[in-house]
């Protein structure tokens, strides 16, 4: 008979067995359908922390650890200038935009120009962000540069953290704003476009290996396998450009 400590001790060893990475949501789609399962197929095993960038970080600044580390390229770059990553381990590995989805079936709404985005978020009974992620945080300050911090935010959802198309199946919103690639994540959902290039704004995601990695090598394997020519279609596929 197995007993719940040892059931817990299995699970610890399994962990620890893995190599442990925290990671942005940008890129959610495309590591689940392609980059872990590559990695998983050549031997290893993936336990990814899930979280925005601005999370990661602060968590990392309270003490936590990983073996390496995936966020906005001005985040990777302080991480290098406080020595908490090896900078000769970095990989540029994805660029994003930001836009906008609808539930499945509902009407698209106008976003071609910047005032056609005005009167879509406007008009929208409510629109989804993310307070911690870098869309909502962007998002947040193009609000009032357009004159509608007020009028949007009345009646916005704004969640914490996570996936704000979400919030369209739900029926709290009817417009949700996020990185395409995170959009595209969640089912019964349609992604409308991205921002119009005015107010649009393209971040570049990267990855490396964190100093005192408990599995240097997994992680180095790990990081090999996102600039394949596979891992550049998966990220493609997902609403994301590659950066390599």
């Amino acid at each position: 008979m197995i007993t719940a400590s040892e059931t817990m001790g299995a699970a610890m060893a399994d962990e620890q067995q893995a190599t442990r990475l925290k990671c942005a949501l940008v890129v959610r789609g495309a590591f689940d359908a392609y980059v872990v399962p590559a990695f998983a197929a050549a031997g290893g095993r993936a336990a990814i922390d899930w979280a925005p960038t601005a999370v990661i970080m602060k968590a990392l600044e309270a003490g936590e650890t990983a073996d390496a580390v995936f966020v906005l390229s001005d985040a990777m770059d302080r991480l290098i200038a406080a020595g908490k990553v090896e900078p000769e381990t970095r990989v540029d590995a994805v660029r994003s935009r930001y836009g906008i989805a609808v539930k499945a079936g509902a009407a698209h709404p106008d976003i071609g120009s910047v005032e056609a985005l005005k009167r879509t978020l406007v008009e929208a009974r409510s629109v989804a962000y993310s307070r911690t992620g870098a869309s909502g945080i962007y998002f947040a300050g193009l609000l009032p540069r357009l004159g509608l911090e007020d009028a949007v935010n009345a009646r916005a959802t704004i969640i914490p953290q996570g996936f704000t198309a979400e919030k369209l199946v739900s029926g709290e919103a009817d417009i949700a704003v996020q990185q395409i690639s995170e959009l595209m994540v969640v089912p019964g959902i349609e992604v409308v476009g991205p921002f119009p290039e005015p107010v649009q704004e393209v971040t570049t995601f990267a990855a490396a290996i964190l100093r005192g990695a408990a599995d240097r090598d997994g992680a180095l394997r790990f990081l090999a396998g996102l600039t394949t020519p596979e891992a550049a279609a998966a990220y493609r596929a997902s609403g994301l450009e590659p950066a390599f």
